[in-house]
């Protein structure tokens, strides 16, 4: 995708998501701490170099110091979802799947892939967390997300890709909010001075399938195969 349009995307969201925080009209996430949360699916996904998780944590150890109380993912837990091929639900297990079906229609939609890098560029936000933006360089990531829905919408595996929305962008959520935020201001200026921040490029060169929770906690994700790219 047009860096330009993903920009607008990331922008847009980014004003609205302000909007509600500062008027305090925001979600919190009750299931982050409740360990009886049994929505479990399956993710394709992508790990950011060393260098830009080290980047991101030294943002997120200002906001820390500003709100605590949220929740911060650790650097074993950033990714970017390429596509959540099965979304979390409560009941999913997987003896209900057949792993090796899986992976050769993922293994089809990379042939011909080569890696490649997405940027870290600036701050963007929902009503519910706060992520990093990321730029791809290239349309290689699109092809990939292309390849994956013609392959498995012509199968008979179960999927669920796009059910929530279709993804579109390669950002990094970062926080999410488990607390009603104690000094919303003074939170939102600390992202506001990081909004145009560069946090690094990361080469793509593996995918992960993983089999995982709602917030892709390393405590819980299990690697199911990794693809080499390029």
């Amino acid at each position: 995708m047009h860096n330009k349009k993903l920009n607008k995307i990331y922008q847009d969201l980014y004003h609205q998501a302000c909007l509600k925080i500062l008027g305090g009209d925001y979600s919190v996430d009750k299931n982050i701490d409740n360990a009886l949360d049994q929505r479990f699916g399956i993710t394709l996904l992508i790990r950011p170099q060393l260098e830009v998780k080290n980047t991101i944590q030294n943002f997120l150890k200002e906001l820390k110091a500003i709100e605590p109380e949220q929740y911060y993912y650790p650097n074993s837990d950033l990714h970017i979802t390429v596509l959540s091929i099965i979304s979390c639900y409560v009941g999913f297990n997987l003896e209900n799947i057949s792993v090796d079906e899986y992976s050769k229609i993922i293994s089809k939609s990379l042939e011909s892939i080569n890696e490649f890098e997405i940027e870290f560029k600036g701050i963007t936000a929902s009503e519910s967390a706060i992520m990093i933006q990321g730029f791809p360089k290239d349309k290689t990531l699109n092809s990939i997300r292309e390849n994956l829905r013609t392959h498995f919408y012509q199968s008979d595996l179960q999927q669920s890709m796009d059910k929530r929305y279709p993804l579109i962008t390669a950002h990094l959520t970062v926080v999410r909010f488990k607390e009603k935020l104690k000094d919303v201001a003074r939170f939102m200026n600390c992202i506001k001075k990081y909004k145009d921040d560069d946090f690094g490029i990361s080469k793509v060169e593996r995918l992960h399938l993983v089999y995982n929770d709602w917030y892709q906690r390393e405590k819980k994700v299990q690697v199911l195969k990794e693809f080499k790219i390029g």
